[in-house]
């Protein structure tokens, strides 16, 4: 399986005391599959106009990442960026929320709420709502929610297995059942809590953590729009969540990562596999 690889330049990156842009100094690397949560990896690069190197990966007719990707990381997943910095050996960074935290600690501090309240340093309890959210988010979003949307995908498969007609609804039972039982009332539970995490935003801001965005939301985006996408959640019972990420769809950084991917690929972009 072919990859392509290309590299991003931002010509009006913030430039540091040296004049340099602030990863200069570092090449930064991600590996992107296509319909994967790489996708938010390469709309926090934008965000941060980092210069980085693209490396496209598609999905085998399977859905399963090409065997390519093993080379990069063991597990074959993505999203993986490889950091190089000058005199270093190669990092290697997995899993989203890694990547994440390991990008906004060096090229975007501003991407992570003010943790402490003033005065109130280092004290227990004296974190502020906005970093409490976004320690909370930075976790639940692959740790909780995510479960529920494979398990829905699951699901799908198993409905449309190609069967004999006679063992369809034997097939058809055991999807319906755990749909019933466990996928449906925690979607209910888990995006309901969603949106009433988005009423109540602090300094009433339209983002998870508040009036700003932060790195929670990055990490959230996935989840959101594939469930807004494959399970056809409804804008009139989750309002707040559809103003949302439809305020995420047109910040500039976002439409610059679409746009990326759609002049490389030739192909419109796509989130998930409806």
């Amino acid at each position: 399986m072919s990859t392509e690889s290309t590299t991003a330049t931002h010509p009006g990156l913030e430039t540091g005391p040296s004049g340099m842009s602030t990863n200069s100094n570092v090449k930064i690397t991600l590996h992107w599959l296509d319909k994967s949560r790489a996708h938010r990896i390469l709309w926090l690069l934008e965000e941060l106009k980092l210069d980085y190197e693209l490396k496209i990966y598609k999905r085998q007719k399977n859905m399963l990442a090409p065997p390519e990707l093993k080379n990069v990381h063991p597990l074959g997943k993505s999203p993986v960026v490889e950091i190089q910095a000058l005199n270093t050996k190669p990092l290697i960074l997995a899993e989203s929320g890694a990547i994440i935290e390991y990008l906004t600690e060096h090229f975007g501090k501003w991407l992570v709420p003010k943790r402490y309240q003033d005065g109130k340093e280092s004290k227990v309890g004296a974190e502020t709502e906005e970093w409490l959210r976004y320690r909370f988010f930075m976790h639940y979003g692959e740790g909780s929610v995510m479960i529920y949307l494979i398990v829905f995908l699951i699901v799908r498969n198993i409905r449309n297995a190609p069967v004999p007609f006679f063992i369809r609804p034997i097939t058809n039972g055991i999807a319906n059942k755990i749909s019933s039982n466990f996928v449906e009332p925690n979607v209910n539970t888990h995006f309901g809590y969603i949106e009433k995490q988005l009423e109540t935003s602090p300094n009433g801001g339209d983002f998870l953590c508040g009036k700003e965005l932060t790195g929670a939301d990055i990490l959230m985006i996935f989840p959101v729009e594939a469930a807004r996408l494959r399970l056809k959640l409804g804008e009139e019972k989750y309002p707040k969540l559809y103003a949302y990420s439809d305020k995420i769809r047109e910040r500039e950084a976002y439409k610059r990562a679409v746009k990326r991917i759609e002049d490389e690929t030739g192909e419109p972009y796509e989130i998930v596999q409806n």
